[in-house]
């Protein structure tokens, strides 16, 4: 083979071999965090009190807290749908002391189909309730096209941030939300979806990369058994005795 077809190949056998390997430490690294998680959700109950609790010290965690739910504090996450039913998370804070509220993801709500503007009745428990969960960075990320759906003062929206609700309000949220996991007598759906860790898809990606490697490497040996056919001297049978 010529030496410059040769350099091609080469360079294009390690670049997706390459790649390939990148795409398989990733998928590790995805099943570490994954197994991170699991770690974190069978560790303790930690029993959240009237501080303010840094999100690396609780995220994935289970935690338990006693407060008030705050009716006029309610955000409802659209499209959300379960078992291919249209409805709503129903996020709402939870005043634990006066300088500490933490926003709950009730869980999910039915839509009316008949006015989609119009949110089905639930019950909201009275006084001092106890809610357990699993804290999360975010109440739940649906897809979104610019942010004119989760604009301030709205009820209905599609995402909401903590950090921009808190400014929005000046309720002394934590840094943090509650997957609410136990029954409070509301009659909502708490059927959290497990988190993808997306390992399978760098494993797809892997397979391809060196599948590609793979078809190189062939092409390269394909060309240079070729060439060095064509480039072997002719055997003369008339010499032979």
């Amino acid at each position: 083979m010529r030496p410059v077809p040769a350099l091609l190949i080469l360079l294009g056998v390690t670049l997706t071999a390459a790649l390939g390997v990148w795409q398989y430490q990733r998928a590790q690294l995805r099943l570490a965090r994954q197994a991170q998680i699991e770690r974190a959700e069978r560790a303790p109950v930690i029993a959240l009190g009237a501080q303010t609790y840094s999100p690396a010290d609780v995220t994935h965690r289970r935690v338990r807290v006693t407060g008030r739910f705050l009716r006029n504090r309610v955000v409802y996450l659209d499209n959300r749908p379960h078992n291919e039913l249209p409805g709503f998370y129903v996020v709402m804070a939870l005043q634990v002391s006066p300088d500490h509220v933490v926003l709950v993801n009730r869980g999910w709500l039915p839509r009316d189909l008949r006015d989609r503007e119009s949110i089905v009745p639930y019950a909201t428990p009275a006084g001092d309730v106890t809610v357990e969960g699993i804290a999360a960075p975010d109440p739940s990320r649906a897809f979104e096209l610019g942010h004119g759906g989760s604009a301030a003062g709205l009820v209905i929206r599609q995402n909401l941030d903590v950090a921009d609700y808190a400014r929005e309000t000046s309720l002394p949220l934590q840094p943090f939300v509650i997957m609410q996991t136990n029954d409070t007598g509301d009659h909502l759906l708490r059927d959290w979806p497990a988190p993808a860790n997306g390992a399978d898809r760098n494993y797809g990606y892997m397979a391809q990369w060196f599948g590609m490697s793979l078809i190189l490497a062939l092409l390269g040996l394909r060309l240079a058994y070729r060439r060095g056919r064509r480039l072997a001297p002719a055997v003369d049978d008339s010499t032979c005795p």
